[in-house]
């Protein structure tokens, strides 16, 4: 295995001091004749920050004028440092300064010592759809952009891609976005490795919005290979700061509930903030404003620091929060009335109207379960959550409902449900259930209904012809006005479907999921 920050080293100017790197240990490579520009070097052996890591380097014996890789460690600032003449170059003395470096050549001890720092960099189970939008700006330079792709290559190995895993695409954005390759592209981090290394930089300003616009109306399709079952995320790579707004983009790209992280590489100081297009850009674009889903990097040499925080952060799809909406972080139980007084052709329009309910929410093991339990005077469990994990099994599985008839328990059945379907929910879900009736209880509803609200099921009652008031007040969730209906024939039913998603919508904002 060969990492990148070995075997693709960043390259550096002549005048690069080693105070402008803000990392406590890195290398970089020297181009050649430095020692002509005569860039200024204070001390020997330990050397001020403010010297030129590459003539440093030369002043040390490690390179020669020909240039090469050098390893830099930082150090206490010390109180004086002596000049001298090695190699070529003068060093100037200098009375203190306030941090020190000394530099080191590629040995296989300085190897080791990296390999050690990035032995926490284990490969992990990621089942995510990710995009990285890359910065191709001319803002960002072409060595940059190659620690850019160097980044890119080392997340692609860290997540393991494949279709059991993480599945990966890029878009590269400068004036306007571009897909480098989709999400069902390549199926292994192998194969991955050699697609990034040969992406060319395009240029342009670096139009952010209209990337993450373009993503979310574009990328993350099915024709692209976005599974559906996982998460969508968005990893937006940019230097500096945008050169367009993002606010409205972003928000779109939430409501589809892509995640969208920002990892911004030396943005705008307090000087340059009036340059800004948009304020506060990070905040307006990520999914969360509290830190989990942002990760500024003072400087390009740091990008790398950035890999493990970022696929821990990427990969924990519980706290992925943009992928749940109303639509799909549900747990949906409903109960129907299959008593003597609805009938064959009655108990058909209930399914269809439950079948119609259920079409409008995104279905899978990860998105939104359906439950179904019939009742009379006992109660029949007619599939489980997570039993039909895609839309057309769990469609098939309403149709083929059996018609029970008896007696009128809606009590006991809000037990039972509570007991073999909300007991089993998942702990990321929204409980909700649904109870259909056309008739009075002959067992009270008041303590059963009591009884799931305290366990934080959203209940919603529908009455049909010879419902009692009452009890479908008691069953529904507070306020009655949103969870509560009545209707006067069970051909009506149809009408209430799009109040019932409307409302169910409603109450995801209200009870603060998103």
């Amino acid at each position: 295995c060969c990492f990148w920050f070995i075997c693709s080293v960043p390259s550096i100017e002549c005048d690069m001091r080693a105070g402008k790197i803000n990392l406590s240990e890195f290398i970089v490579k020297c181009p050649a004749n430095c020692r002509e520009t005569k860039e200024k070097v204070y001390g020997t052996g330990v050397f001020a920050s403010i010297s030129s890591i590459c003539n440093a380097a030369i002043h040390s014996g490690v390179i020669t004028n020909s240039g090469g890789k050098v390893i830099v460690m930082k150090m206490a600032g010390q109180a004086i440092y002596k000049g001298s003449f090695a190699n070529g170059v003068r060093s100037l003395s200098l009375p203190n300064w306030r941090e020190s470096f000394s530099v080191s050549g590629s040995t296989i001890i300085h190897f080791l010592s990296w390999l050690s720092f990035y032995s926490h960099l284990v490969f992990v189970d990621c089942k995510v759809d990710i995009a990285f939008l890359m910065d191709g700006s001319w803002s960002i330079g072409k060595r940059r952009f190659k620690i850019q792709k160097d980044f890119l290559v080392e997340v692609s190995q860290v997540i393991n891609v494949g279709v059991a895993g993480a599945m990966m695409g890029i878009i590269q954005y400068g004036d306007d976005p571009v897909t480098e390759f989709s999400l069902k592209q390549f199926s292994s981090s192998k194969d991955l490795k050699p697609a990034i290394s040969k992406i060319v930089q395009k240029g342009g300003l670096s139009n952010v919005g209209k990337a993450l616009s373009y993503i979310n109306k574009h990328f993350f399709s099915d024709a692209n290979g976005n599974r559906g079952g996982a998460p969508n995320v968005a990893v937006v790579l940019v230097d500096g700061w945008p050169t367009d707004k993002v606010e409205e983009a972003s928000r779109l790209a939430r409501e589809s509930g892509i995640n969208i992280f920002f990892v911004t590489i030396e943005g705008p100081d307090e000087n340059e903030k009036q340059n800004v297009v948009e304020t506060n850009f990070v905040d307006k674009a990520v999914c969360r404003t509290n830190g989990y889903f942002s990760l500024p990097i003072t400087s390009w040499f740091a990008l790398r620091n950035a890999v493990q925080p970022l696929v821990k952060s990427v990969c924990d799809t519980d706290r992925l929060v943009c992928s749940k909406t109303c639509l799909n972080a549900n747990d949906i139980a409903f109960v129907i009335d299959g008593s003597s007084s609805v009938g064959t052709g009655n108990f058909r329009t209930v399914l269809q109207f439950v079948a119609n309910v259920t079409q409008e929410f995104e279905i899978s093991d990860t998105d939104t379960r359906v439950g179904i339990v019939q009742y009379t005077y006992e109660q029949r469990l007619e599939f489980a959550f997570g039993q039909h994990n895609n839309k057309a099994d769990l469609l098939n599985a309403i149709k083929r409902i059996n018609y029970w008839s008896g007696g009128t328990s809606t009590g006991a059945a809000i037990t039972f449900a509570a007991d073999q379907l909300f007991s089993k929910s998942k702990p990321n879900k929204r409980k909700i259930m649904i109870v259909i009736t056309d008739g009075r209880s002959y067992d009270d509803v008041r303590a059963p209904a009591l009884a799931v609200h305290r366990k934080g099921v959203i209940a919603y009652s529908i009455g049909i012809a010879w419902a009692a008031q009452d009890e479908l007040e008691y069953i529904a969730t507070d306020p009655d006005r949103d969870h509560s209906f009545f209707v006067d024939e069970f051909d009506n039913l149809y009408n209430y479907v799009p109040k019932i998603i409307h409302n169910i919508c409603n109450d995801y904002r209200e009870y603060n999921y998103i």
